[in-house]
């Protein structure tokens, strides 16, 4: 009976699981200190004596928003507090700090496509199970989870990033209001993500924009081959 079920599971999705996991918690550290060092560069210290900014992903794990991204490619992180106030220009501080997320992510899957192209044959071209088409594994997916997490933050929804620079450009008193409502925010993000629009518009989306990103490996690969 034991062997049966050990014989029956499906490894595939474990191992996807695994490789998905370690990538995973660097996208949302990364995403995260490049929030709390946009902020403190903008003279808001909140994250620095939260003890925030720190390469520690432990600090940044929301559990939940971890597994969506492992499992569904899309997620999210414990956000890093940001006292707006602390900002010159509280409105367009909090806007700059919140696109440095989203940025950072896509600068990395970037540089990550680049080392891509550099790596694939050394790696053995991807093909087969050994170690090196593991590190290709990780890498790819280190990519991708950085553009589905640089999107999915994008989008004008609170509390997500894109929502707070949508904001920025309202009147300070329809800003102020639309702010005290974020925490709702949540509750409708979870109802569009069990749509089944959402899932394939944002899945084909995404998937798009990684495919342009490929053109990046590509050239990498170019360059050493």
């Amino acid at each position: 009976m034991i062997n049966n079920f050990f014989q029956n599971l499906d490894w595939s999705f474990l191992i996807d699981i695994q490789i998905s996991v370690i990538p995973a918690l660097f996208c949302i550290t990364i995403h995260e200190l490049a929030h709390g060092f946009t902020a403190y560069s903008l003279g808001d210290s909140t994250a620095k004596d939260m003890g925030r900014l720190t390469f520690n992903p432990i600090r940044h794990i929301d559990i939940f928003g971890l597994l969506m991204l492992a499992i569904f490619k899309f997620g999210w992180a414990k956000p890093v507090p940001v006292n707006m106030r602390n900002f010159k220009k509280p409105k367009t501080g909090m806007a700059v700090t919140a696109i440095a997320g989203p940025l950072s992510n896509i600068l990395l899957a970037i540089i990550v496509m680049f080392i891509f192209g550099l790596v694939l044959t050394p790696l053995g071209g991807g093909g087969g199970q050994g170690p090196g088409w593991i590190a290709l594994a990780i890498i790819q997916r280190i990519a991708l989870l950085n553009v589905t997490l640089a999107a999915f933050n994008l989008l004008p929804i609170p509390p997500l990033d894109g929502s707070k620079v949508v904001f920025s450009f309202l009147s300070d008193h329809t800003y102020g209001k639309l702010m005290r409502y974020e925490r709702y925010g949540m509750i409708v993000l979870i109802l569009i993500l069990n749509t089944k629009f959402f899932s394939e518009t944002f899945g084909a989306v995404t998937m798009s924009v990684f495919n342009r990103f490929m053109n990046i490996a590509q050239f990498a690969y170019n360059l050493v081959n």
